[in-house]
């Protein structure tokens, strides 16, 4: 995809959605934390239902912490790896109060630090708690980068810095946000809804689906 058909492409997800945000729900970095660390593997509105749980009673890296892991897994048995995502939340929260005075840091090295957090949860607490311009890859960022041309790799981190070198400055901040909910609506695994796909036009995926559209120039 050259530089022009990828300047449109981000210009028609801004037109449909000039501020993205995540769907999951948060009031603090910590909160988002716990949120992206429950989220893998599990669906965002899953995870709200266990945070709704959660939240109320412990939101802060001391009170998950106090809590224990009997107690956080009573709130998050519903999510999928659950034991295991208890486990490291709990020893998150501990190198959070004792290394970082109870905030969660706003470095990537310090965050990649804590138990249970990758690259890409640190790219999402990063672009979404801190505002920095970064581009956390996930398996629908993955397929709609390479699906469409946009930005293709063989594994995320290579997508994630081809999208990182290839997105312009100004759709920086945004374009996580609006990949992941574009390919988690539109761009689906099993059958993309092309009739429905706003960037239609610009995208290279060879087997389009286009019965009954009127494609929008």
């Amino acid at each position: 995809m050259n530089r022009e058909k990828r300047i449109k492409l981000y210009n028609r997800l801004r037109e449909n959605d000039p501020n993205p945000d995540t769907e999951l729900k948060y009031e603090s970095p910590f909160e988002l934390l716990v949120a992206v660390i429950l989220s893998a593997q599990a669906t965002d509105i899953g995870v709200n239902k266990a945070t709704d749980s959660l939240f109320p009673i412990a939101n802060t890296p001391q009170k998950i912490f106090d809590l224990g892991l009997v107690g956080l897994k009573y709130h998050i048995k519903s999510i999928g790896l659950y034991n295991n995502k208890a486990a490291n939340i709990i020893k998150t929260c501990q190198c959070i109060i004792e290394q970082h005075s109870g905030e969660v840091p706003a470095i990537r090295e310090e965050l990649e630090a804590l138990p249970g957090v990758g690259r890409k949860t640190a790219s999402v607490i990063l672009n979404t708690a801190f505002g920095k311009p970064t581009i956390a890859v996930d398996t629908h960022i993955f397929r709609v980068a390479n699906r469409t041309g946009l930005a293709k790799g063989k594994t995320p981190f290579e997508v994630e810095k081809r999208l990182t070198k290839l997105t312009p400055d100004k759709f920086r901040q945004n374009a996580h946000h609006w990949l992941i909910l574009h390919g988690r609506y539109i761009c689906k695994a099993r059958k993309p809804i092309c009739s429905k796909c706003i960037i239609v036009n610009f995208c290279e995926y060879r087997k389009k689906e286009l019965s009954d559209r009127l494609v929008i120039k």
